[in-house]
């Protein structure tokens, strides 16, 4: 089925590139090689699922109409391929999917539909609406005409790594960690396969970890793509038979991973895409000591309006801005003192909020909070170092 896929999509999805990232494989003590889904056409691998569904239908049900939930990725690859085929196509997505995945799968020509909080809620409402206009559901992952498009991506990378160990990937439904697991391990059954998902919804690892698929009740998740509460059957069963590990990375270690991209390695991932990275550079996979790695970076689409919020997660994660407070004397001049005991130590005070009346200050005394800019771990350790020596009382925030 996938090589099948394979030859659909020629000519539709990219070949993306497969590219070494030496400053994250010195961190995570392997050869990492980001595999750039974020590249791909509709900024995501999702295009490979969703049009191998809908070139595999029949005209009848294309006739029909073609209905998706997603966060936002499935459904632009929904869209683009539905207005390739000439039918229609309704999408279904979370009320609170970021506005650019909104705004470019109506530009594909989509009838979009917002509802609920989380994936299964608009999902839920695809169903709903399936029933109510007799439209083909193409499901983002529990399908295996989606689930061989996304192995598609495993074929490349045997292709361009022909020696790659193991292959990193996120997981929300499944689809596509099925879909690599299948294709990879049928090329070759030692290449390891490890999936990653958000601590804030681990649904398919607690599945996996009690032997049944369980509806996990999370939180939001920078990683929006990957919020599914409840595993497909069909992704399910492949995980528990062909994948070697499922980890998880919280919020901070995926916007670090993020600004990491970013900053370092000159690609835009968005939350979802960003997890693999995120697993690497915090030691969660065991066993890859200098191993060749493909990281996915599944996709792009990362909202602009949260992107400063984003990279300032990151940077508080990799301690290259504080927040601070300290008491000092309010007598002229000790203000002075102690910003010019920052500035000899080369942190960058970025905002300061001065408190001579709150709660817990002594008369003759003043709250003084501060904001930094400061290059890492270790030198914010010998600034609070040197404070200490000057006798200020840090509290850290």
């Amino acid at each position: 089925m996938v090589q099948e896929a394979q030859k659909r999509l020629q000519g539709v999805a990219q070949k993306t590139g497969l590219s070494f990232a030496n400053s994250v494989s010195k961190i995570a003590d392997c050869q990492v090689y980001l595999k750039m889904e974020n590249l791909q056409r509709t900024g995501s691998f999702k295009l490979r699922g969703a049009y191998n569904k809908v070139a595999s239908l029949t005209p009848e049900e294309r006739e029909k109409g073609v209905i998706a939930a997603s966060a936002g990725n499935h459904a632009q690859g929904v869209a683009l391929a539905a207005s390739a085929y000439g039918c229609q196509s309704t999408i279904c997505m979370p009320k609170h999917a970021p506005l650019s995945k909104v705004a470019a799968t109506r530009g594909y020509g989509a009838n979009v539909v917002l509802h609920g909080d989380f994936f299964d809620e608009a999902a839920a409402k695809a169903v709903e609406l399936t029933k109510e206009h007799g439209y083909t559901f193409v499901h983002p992952f529990n399908d295996p005409e989606v689930i061989a498009g996304q192995g598609t991506i495993a074929l490349e990378i045997i292709e361009q790594l022909p020696d790659v160990d193991a292959i990193v990937a996120p997981i929300g439904g499944g689809g596509l960690i099925s879909g690599l697991a299948v294709a990879a391990k049928s090329v070759n059954p030692k290449i390891k396969v490890i999936g990653v998902q958000t601590e804030n919804m681990p649904s398919m690892k607690e599945s996996v970890e009690q032997g049944k698929i369980i509806t996990y009740n999370g939180k939001a998740t920078l990683a929006d793509g990957i919020a599914v509460k409840t595993p497909g059957d069909l992704t399910f069963d492949i995980c528990r038979r062909y994948l070697d590990d499922i980890v998880t990375v919280d919020e901070n270690e995926i916007s670090q991973a993020i600004l990491w991209l970013l900053e370092r390695c000159k690609t835009v991932a968005e939350g979802a895409g960003a997890v693999p990275t995120a697993a690497l550079m915090n030691g969660k996979i065991s066993g890859l000591h200098n191993k060749k790695v493909a990281a996915l970076v599944s996709g792009g689409n990362i909202d602009v309006n949260n992107m400063q919020r984003v990279i300032n997660q990151g940077l508080i994660k990799s301690r290259r801005k504080i927040f601070f407070q300290t008491i000092i004397p309010d007598v002229p001049g000790e203000m002075v003192k102690l910003l010019t005991i920052i500035a000899n130590a080369n942190a960058n005070v970025l905002s300061i909020v001065h408190e001579r009346s709150q709660h817990g200050v002594d008369m003759g005394q003043t709250a003084v909070s501060l904001e930094l800019e400061t290059a890492n771990e270790k030198h914010v350790e010998q600034l609070m170092s040197t404070l200490k020596d000057h006798h200020y009382y840090v509290t850290m925030k």
